[in-house]
This record gives C-alpha cells, structure tokens and sequence, in this order.
C-alpha cells in the first residue's frame, strides 16, 4: 500500500502533538513493534508508564523487532505514572477493546484522527493498556474518549502493535487529508467563533477533585457512599472538551461554594 508523503512536520503538525503512551507493557518484542508502528506512519513520540521489565528499551526482542525503528525505541521515555506519562497534554483517547459502564465518549478511530488533526490546540495521548490486563478503569476515566476499533465481536482483542499501528494509520491519513478537518470555516476559510485554549488533563483533574470537595461541603455527596456521581460527571464534562477558562469557572464556583459553607 502506498501512503502519503508526510505532511510537512512543524511543530504544530500532529505529528508534533500526538504521543503514544504504554502502560505496563509486559513484553520487549510489543515496545519493539510499537516504535516501528509509529515509525511506518511518521511518529516518533513514545512513553512507557512501568514497563514489566525496567531495560526494555534495550531488550534484544525489543531492538530486534523495532526493525529499522531503533531512532524511536532510543528516544522513548520510561515514567512511573500517568500523570508523567500524560504532562504538557490537554487531550487523552483510552484505547480499549472493553466497553465501560461510565466510559467517557466512545469514538471510532477514524473519527478520532480527524478530530485531532482538525484542532491544532490539541496536545494528545493515546494511551493503550497491558497486553494481559487492558486500561483500569481509574485511567480511562482520565480521559477524554474511549476509543473502540470496531472488529469481530467474537474475536475483537487486537494485539497491542497491531492496535497502534490501526490509530497511527488513521491519524496519519486524516493528517495527510485536506478535508480532515472538521472546524465550522466562514467563505474566507476563518474559523468561526471563539475558541480558546483546551485545558490540560491535570488542570481538569484539580477541578475534579475541588468539586468533589465543594459537594462533599452541601452533602450532595456523601464520602461514604459517594456512588457513581463522580463518574457520571467525569463522562458528562468528557463530552464538552473543557477550555482553560471554563475550568476555571468550575473552580470559582467550588471555591464559592467552599467559603459559603465557612461562614
């Protein structure tokens, strides 16, 4: 197959916004296919949260099956968590074979790779599990969308290369595609309306945890039965893709709410 030329590459291309994130990958040989995966499709930023074996960026499997892709498998970074793992990101995709109840937005891969080249202000992650245990929930529930590669139902586990290299191919072509994009323009090809900056995962999760305490404070919600109201409105605020500002004036409310409570 042949694919298109790479787009040019500044730094705002997604090629240049776009990180790849493993989380406790247990096998040298899948960091190895990961970083030719990315390689094949023009990408080139690759972290590893706990990988099973700390060396496995010089595991002999792991350089034997990056095959010509030894320049990313040398420039990957190894984090304990995903908050490191995650820094200097507004928008994080949850890679998962495995619906969850209180999934944030579930996405397609193809319409994932346009949304992510149509918005330059996305810095994003996709993020995908262990190889024997998938995502845990408390890191799907992190970010933004759930993305789910349709296959067959009866068999619709991909191995993880295989999933990396189905969503790098889908970035790169709606990246390469001149109609990708999916921002309203006007006749003059001006973005219309005002679109600020996109909050960051860790600005998004202070707010999260303000709020929380802010109704905890009104006994909304109860600390020893919290139930599933954290969740639900983790998934409902996942659907707005939050602006900088607007977190803000979360926090401005729970703050309100927090000092009223004081008096």
């Amino acid at each position: 197959m042949n694919l298109p030329q790479n787009p040019q590459t500044a730094d705002n291309s997604l090629f240049g916004r776009l990180r790849f994130v493993l989380v406790e990958t247990s096998s040298g040989g899948n960091v190895g296919a990961a970083a030719r995966a990315l390689k094949n499709m023009g990408f080139s930023d690759l972290v590893l949260v706990n990988p099973r074996f700390p060396d496995v960026l010089r595991h002999e499997q792991a350089i034997a099956f990056a095959s010509g892709a030894q320049d990313v498998l040398q420039s990957a970074r190894i984090v304990g968590s995903i908050e490191e793992a995650l820094q200097g990101c507004n928008y994080a995709a949850a890679v998962s074979a495995r619906l969850r109840e209180f999934s944030p937005p579930i996405v397609a891969p193809r319409e994932l790779g346009m949304q992510l080249a149509a918005d330059g202000t996305l810095r994003a992650a996709l993020v995908f599990g262990s190889e024997r245990y998938g995502l845990p929930n408390a890191i799907v529930e992190k970010c933004n969308v759930l993305v789910n590669i349709p296959a067959a139902p009866d068999y619709s586990s991909l191995n993880l290369a295989q999933a990396i290299q189905v969503l790098s191919y889908e970035c790169r072509m709606a990246a390469a595609s001149e109609t990708g994009g999916g921002a309203r323009l006007d006749h003059q090809g001006s973005v219309i309306g005002f679109q600020g900056e996109a909050a960051s995962l860790a600005q998004i999760e202070g707010m999260f945890a303000h709020l929380e305490q802010a109704l905890t404070a009104i006994e909304f919600l109860s600390p020893d039965n919290p139930g599933k109201l954290m969740p639900r409105l983790k998934r409902l605020f996942a659907r707005t893709q939050l602006e900088t500002e607007e977190v803000n004036i979360l926090r401005g409310i729970a703050r309100q709410i927090l000092a009223a409570r004081e008096k």
